[in-house]
């Protein structure tokens, strides 16, 4: 009985305890947590411009009532497109139209890693660095970034022009390297490719997006390996029994 008694002890003891654990280094750049900093604090003011408020007139126009809410990640993107980056003052502009307490707005701007939360260049340009990309070279997109522009992940130019930044898959693993340069995608990159965009860039002149090794989007490079030949006929390798 004492055996058992010790036993049922222990159990509870073990119970009640946390467990501890331990995670790998947040790799991510954005802020996650906000400090008060004189280019991002409440009393600097954020408005919607005319154009752009009727733009959030158009987008609460799709949810109806009572679901006001689910315009919250299209509102804060467009103030973010505005603004360059999104700002807490423009956090609380978000609030206060959808009628939710601010912490609501907070939640969800430090959670999606697309809503930039410090300043940023006027080029965002985001190094896919995940396994399929990195097998096919994104090691040297990097290194071409950091050397052409004298900075690193996390950085920006002193001139505002360019900020770079690391990050995990951008969904376009079949035309890797690629990079994505504020709304475009750049695919299928050599460090060559990579020196030309920036090249034209710092020229002010876009870079046409999509892939540089001459595909049209995500078809196999030379002759198709499947899908070759007209499909066979209803019943095809089906046993005569059958």
């Amino acid at each position: 009985m004492i055996h058992i008694s010790l036993k049922r002890l222990l159990f509870r003891v073990r119970s009640g305890l946390r467990a501890i654990t331990s995670s790998c280094a947040r790799s991510s750049e954005n802020l996650f947590v906000h400090r008060d900093t004189p280019e991002d604090n409440p009393n600097i003011p954020f408005e919607f411009t005319a154009a752009n408020k009727k733009r959030v007139e158009a987008i609460l126009s799709i949810y109806p009532e009572g679901h006001k809410r689910g315009a919250m990640i299209p509102l804060l993107d467009l103030a973010q497109r505005q603004y360059g980056w999104l700002p807490i003052s423009a956090m609380h502009k978000v609030a206060e139209i959808l009628g939710l307490p601010n912490m609501r707005v907070y939640e969800v701007a430090t959670f999606y890693t697309m809503f930039m939360r410090k300043p940023m260049g006027k080029y965002h340009i985001q190094v896919c660095t995940t396994t399929p990309c990195w097998l096919r070279g994104s090691d040297e997109i990097m290194a071409t970034c950091k050397e052409q522009l004298c900075i690193g992940p996390g950085e920006t130019t002193k001139d505002k022009m360019f900020t770079i930044s690391e990050v995990e898959c951008l969904g376009a693993c079949v035309n890797a390297p690629m990079v994505a340069i504020n709304d475009d995608f750049y695919e299928d990159l050599t460090a060559k490719d990579m020196q030309e965009i920036l090249d034209d860039l710092k020229a002010g002149k876009i870079a046409a997006p999509g892939p540089r090794s001459g595909r049209f989007a995500s078809e196999p490079k030379g002759k198709l390996t499947s899908l070759n030949e007209e499909p066979k006929g209803p019943g095809f390798g089906v046993q005569d029994g059958l």
